[in-house]
């Protein structure tokens, strides 16, 4: 795995070949149905409505949300940036027949000039795995800004704390998780969460199911 600042390691350095073999099952069915109270298939829908031709995938865990959803195009230009070597293999292995272009990096530090312009770009599970608080590890949309096009849409799902409704194992699992450094969101909010799309965006949509925040930005402010 090449190097990137540690700071950010311990939210993506805990996927091995390993955890990804269970990663579906575990955390995209047990989990998101029965803890985060917010089952896979509305992700799915997530991606079904913003889907471009040319799309970026960030944080792109084991393929599963791009093999089963549907493109605008029989044959979309498909982008996968993560930090971490196992993920972007597993994933794509999983939409090989998508030809996928790879790129390992670190989506909190300046992205690759050459990168390309992008009419959706995908945030799926990637903040509540950044280190720091909201105003701070919103500067990934700093960074993908100059890489999505005039009409893209920037989407994504992240996993909440504050005021949104947690099981006691929601409560419990998030605390584990933060202390293992795994997640990062003691401090992520809706309403922070909200404010720092809303900075950046003319129109957001935001969609709480369980606490599990659903998201969409359109229309740059920038």
């Amino acid at each position: 795995m090449e190097h990137f600042p540690d700071a950010h390691r311990a939210g993506y350095a805990v996927y091995s070949k390993t955890s990804l073999a269970v990663y579906d099952a575990l955390v995209l069915g047990v989990s998101n149905r029965l803890i985060w109270r917010c089952p896979s298939r509305h992700m799915i829908d997530l991606y079904n409505r913003h889907l471009s031709a040319d799309h970026l995938d960030i944080g792109v865990g084991t393929g599963y949300f791009l093999d089963r959803a549907k493109f605008p195009a029989s044959g979309p230009n498909v982008t996968l940036l993560d930090p971490n070597e196992h993920c972007l293999e597993k994933a794509a292995d999983r939409i090989e027949r998508y030809s996928p272009r790879l790129v390992q990096a670190d989506a909190l530090v300046p992205w690759p000039a050459s990168l390309g312009s992008f009419g959706s770009i995908a945030l799926n599970y990637v903040l509540h795995c950044l280190p720091g608080t909201m105003p701070e590890k919103a500067v990934i949309f700093d960074h993908l800004l100059p890489h999505l096009a005039e009409d893209g849409t920037v989407f994504g799902a992240t996993i909440l704390q504050g005021d949104v409704p947690r099981s006691a194992a929601a409560r419990q699992l998030m605390r584990i998780y933060n202390r293992k450094g795994v997640f990062s969101n003691e401090h992520d909010t809706l309403e922070a969460l909200e404010a720092e799309l809303s900075r950046r965006f003319a129109v957001v949509e935001i969609k709480l199911i369980g606490c599990v925040a659903l998201f969409s930005g359109k229309s740059p402010k920038t």
